[in-house]
């Protein structure tokens, strides 16, 4: 279970708003470590794994024209992807991750580059990150950052809050 998740899901709880979740590398992690978190179904409403990238427009909205230029890993995408899941599954909150975990890059980006993004009532922040590790830690960073930059958003305060700032490891 994540510290990140539980600090979120409080937060969330104290301010009476929802969170919903938008995954493409992380491949349903956020939601699974929201979830696992005791009295999750108080804020959390749901997520979309749109893994395949007809899906980030299809489900979330995201400009189709976008995806063609830019590709699945850009920071457009992962703030559009924020918006169309707050959007899609009514909440006040939406987070969105995506990336490239490995083994190999995609849309001319390294392995370990990870785009991750937060949309809510007043407007939304995203962060470019380059991580290190293999496909695991990529990915489990990737969640643990996303939450961190949630609980920045949300009045947190924190380590998670601190190293989003730098988007390195």
């Amino acid at each position: 279970m994540s510290a990140e998740a539980e600090h979120a899901l409080r937060l969330l709880q104290e301010r009476g708003e929802t969170l919903a979740v938008a995954e493409s590398l992380t491949g349903g992690l956020v939601a699974a470590a929201v979830t696992a978190a005791p009295g999750a179904s108080a804020a959390f409403r749901g997520s979309v794994t749109a893994y395949a990238t007809e899906l980030k427009a299809r489900l979330l909205g995201v400009d189709e024209a976008l995806l063609r230029a830019k590709g699945a890993v850009d920071p457009e995408v992962a703030r559009q992807m924020a918006q169309g899941v707050r959007r899609e599954l009514g909440a006040e909150w939406g987070v969105a991750t995506t990336g490239v975990a490995g083994p190999e890059p995609q849309d001319g980006r390294p392995v370990g580059t990870v785009y991750i993004a937060v949309a809510g009532p007043d407007g939304g922040k995203s962060a470019a990150l380059r991580l290190n590790g293999d496909r695991t830690d990529i990915r489990m960073e990737s969640v643990r950052r996303v939450l961190g930059l949630l609980i920045g958003e949300l009045g947190g305060h924190g380590r998670a809050q601190d190293t989003e700032q730098n988007g390195e490891t």
